[in-house]
């Protein structure tokens, strides 16, 4: 009898407190995710999204790739992840220059891009041939280089954002879009600039009409091209349609058949780009990403205008490091010196 009474009284003990704890998580609204034990309880900043951009440091151009890091961070708030992609010559210089600076606070992944992955898939144009460099390449291979990412930004290293990045992130993808890009057609104030330079903002511009494989694209040659300098990118669909699986295929048979060239828009990375995503892409706020600048030597934008962009691109041949180049000051703004001495910006009096 009297086990009998004690195993009533545990019982009945466990039955309150059961009852106590149900009580409990109902008034403190104790989430679900809190109670596992394995969950890592984090600070609210440790769980603050973050958001990835990737970015290449290419040799001879690493001061285009600080500056553009420098905005970036100078301008936000947000938890941002720096993906700094280079080859294995120059990582080192990359890594030196930012952890002997101010930018040594960012939080970073410095990754090597191994060029063997482009093996017979670029055919060589004396042209332009810096815009072979496989470093041009990186934006065809996010996944591999983001792969915990759900939604990555890509950034060429010629640009600096003037705006939160937050802004930028927040971009909304349409269902089934794997990226959103800036239309070459979308702002009307620079229309004026791409006439008279003579710049190329269609089809025609970057691919060989001549050529029966293009025309059997069925894409009119004065579709509005657009720019792949900045990218908002969702790595599930990119993922899902095989996206760099595409880019290479076009990649193969330009080796082959010379279906695009640097000769024509100026753009061996960004034909291939302008086939897969044809009509299958969201847009970009036109004011983050106002580009040309790099295009004239002499041509400006007006300096109300710039104030007002988000970002800025010096695509084209005159960049803001070297001499002759247009709006130079906003740029040097966010220049940090090398401190190993390198890289030197070019000007009229050095």
């Amino acid at each position: 009898i009297l086990l009998f009474v004690s195993v009533n009284q545990i019982l009945l003990l466990l039955l309150v407190l059961t009852v106590c704890a149900i009580l409990y998580n109902k008034v403190h609204h104790v989430p679900s995710v809190l109670k596992n034990e394995a969950v890592d309880l984090e600070s609210p900043e440790e769980m603050e999204e973050e958001i990835p951009v990737v970015i290449c440091a290419a040799a001879g151009r690493m001061g285009a790739t600080v500056a553009a890091i420098s905005s970036i961070y100078s301008n936000t708030e947000a938890n941002v992840l720096f993906y700094i992609v280079g080859l294995k010559t120059t990582i080192p210089h990359i890594r030196k220059w930012i952890e002997n600076s101010k930018l040594k606070e960012i939080k970073c992944k410095v990754v090597e891009f191994n060029p063997m992955v482009l093996k017979g898939k670029i055919r060589q144009d004396a042209s332009r041939p810096e815009l072979l460099q496989p470093l041009n390449f990186v934006r065809f291979y996010l996944p591999l280089l983001t792969q915990k990412h759900e939604k990555v930004i890509y950034l060429d290293d010629d640009i600096i954002v003037q705006g939160d990045i937050q802004e930028l992130y927040d971009t909304k993808l349409a269902p089934g879009h794997a990226a959103a890009f800036s239309d070459d057609c979308d702002l009307p104030s620079t229309h004026e600039m791409v006439r008279s330079v003579g710049m190329q903002n269609t089809y025609m511009g970057f691919l060989d009409y001549r050529k029966q494989a293009i025309r059997d694209l069925g894409i009119s040659p004065s579709t509005c091209s657009f720019n792949p300098g900045v990218i908002v990118a969702n790595m599930t669909e990119w993922k899902h349609q095989r996206i760099t699986k595409q880019l290479e295929k076009w990649m193969q048979r330009n080796v082959e058949e010379n279906l695009y060239s640097s000769t024509l828009g100026g753009g061996v990375a960004t034909s291939p780009m302008l086939i897969v995503f044809h009509g299958k892409y969201s847009a970009i706020n036109p004011m983050w990403h106002i580009r040309h600048l790099g295009w004239s030597p002499d041509t400006r934008y007006s300096e109300h205008f710039l104030q007002e962009a988000k970002l800025l691109h010096w695509n084209g041949r005159y960049k803001p490091w070297d001499y002759p180049s247009v709006h130079t000051d906003l740029w040097e703004n966010w220049f940090i010196p090398d401190p190993s001495g390198k890289f030197k910006l070019t000007r009229p009096d050095s």
